[in-house]
């Protein structure tokens, strides 16, 4: 987040004369943020409800079965995400990054309607589930160009000598998100309990999370394009062929590797911790749902707290510093952690999130910028989206279903050795990465 009062910074890559208003720049980061924590809000009510909804759209014979297959569900709408990060970059990178928001709010709005009000196993069988099942995949299309568009926007808008700080607003809107719904969770639990959610009351954050994007995507028409993506399309439009997109992530390919590396212990760290780890004590240890998700908001408004100081933190030392904490302190304490919140109480599970979360507060405040700061402007959105999409499809839409599935076998070990595993690819590609902090976006 910025400055109480912030100045009224020089674009990078503009003339001194282009200057943005503390006006403009509030509306940057509310724009930002409010479609941001929507996409959150969106797949962490998934999540959450998982357990609630899974037998109203599957065969509720076998309740593990169900579970297992609404996280299918989960993995497959992850997986629309690399496309939607290339149809939504291109647009962005074409026609800029303010249209591809607004698009891909409205359709995202449309596909949390669509689950919110469809019909049920009991009453169309097993198409109840292809409804489901295209309903993820229009969200998974549509978030798929979220992320990208969001965190290129606001990187582009923000003074280079706060950019980590500023794009850290990306994961503070999301985890804000993900505290609605939960916080939404908690309340209709203990308004209707179990029976009463599994019933209808599943249904009733999916359709306040539709009407609410369409209330944001009127805010995003409102925003400004960034200096940035207007220079380089007005230094473009004369010239007789574009640059193509393809052939601007071909030669910024190792860009792209690096972005896939950092994610792929980035995005299964966190999943496990805020998807997985609370659907588990739920659906299989049968702990009080009310109090896991108490435990769960507590865990976020902590991180929401530190992400804004780690991404200051990376302004002053660098991205590198920050990457490498997370990296190695997570692999270090993966097991203890795993064996802190399987000791059975909510207490133990909460502190062990709060943990965990305060070390991918490290990684989380700084990708934003350190993906922005790897790719030039006529491809930085799609160059940053589509790796990013694919190692969150490859390895944070799984990250669910493997940990339910691993766990109900007795074999979660197997899960943190795999996790660990990817948190030092993760430190390794940073320590093979250039220092990008302050670096001018051209």
């Amino acid at each position: 987040m910025p400055e109480s009062s912030p100045v009224e910074a020089a674009q990078p890559g503009t003339a001194p004369g282009h200057r943005r208003s503390t006006r403009d720049q509030r509306r940057a980061l509310i724009g930002t943020g409010i479609g941001n924590a929507l996409e959150w809000y969106d797949w962490h009510v998934y999540g959450i409800f998982a357990p609630f909804f899974a037998q109203q759209f599957f065969n509720p014979d076998n309740e593990l079965s169900a579970v297992l297959s609404t996280l299918a569900i989960f993995a497959v709408g992850f997986g629309m995400r690399p496309i939607g990060a290339f149809v939504f970059g291109r647009l962005a990178d074409r026609k800029g990054r303010r249209l591809a928001m607004v698009i891909s709010i409205g359709l995202g709005s449309a596909g949390s309607l669509a689950i919110g009000l469809a019909p049920t196993y009991a009453s169309i069988g097993a198409a109840a589930s292809l409804v489901l099942l295209l309903a993820r995949l229009t969200q998974g299309l549509a978030h798929g160009g979220e992320l990208p568009s969001s965190q290129t926007y606001l990187a582009e808008t923000a003074p280079p000598e706060r950019r980590g700080r500023w794009t850290s607003a990306i994961y503070v809107s999301g985890a804000c998100g993900m505290v609605i719904a939960t916080v939404l969770g908690v309340g209709l639990a203990a308004l209707y309990g179990t029976e009463g959610l599994e019933a209808w009351g599943w249904r009733v954050p999916f359709i306040l999370g539709g009407l609410f994007g369409i209330y944001a995507l009127f805010l995003r028409r409102r925003l400004t394009e960034t200096h940035a993506f207007e220079e380089e399309h007005t230094s473009h439009s004369a010239a007789p062929q574009r640059p193509s997109v393809l052939r601007g992530i071909w030669q910024n390919r190792a860009a792209a590797g690096r972005v896939i590396g950092l994610t792929a212990g980035f995005t299964v760290t966190y999943q496990a911790w805020t998807v997985a780890a609370p659907t588990y004590a739920i659906s299989v240890t049968k702990l009080d749902s009310t109090a896991v998700l108490l435990a769960e908001v507590v865990a976020l408004l902590v991180f929401i707290a530190v992400l804004p100081l780690c991404g200051s933190l990376s302004d002053r030392i660098g991205r590198r510093p920050n990457v490498l904490i997370f990296g190695l302190g997570m692999a270090v304490l993966a097991y203890p952690l795993l064996l802190l919140a399987r000791s059975g109480g909510v207490w133990q599970l909460g502190l062990a999130m709060t943990i965990a979360l305060l070390f991918i507060a490290m990684i989380a405040s700084v990708a934003p910028a350190v993906f922005a700061e790897l790719f030039p402007t006529h491809v930085r959105t799609t160059g940053t989206g589509v790796p990013y999409a694919i190692a969150v499809a490859l390895f944070g839409g799984t990250t669910p279903y493997l940990q339910t599935w691993l766990a109900s076998h007795n074999a979660q070990g197997y899960f943190t050795g795999y996790n660990i595993a990817l948190l030092l690819v993760s430190a390794l590609v940073i320590l093979t990465s250039p220092e990008t902090r302050a670096k001018p976006l051209e």
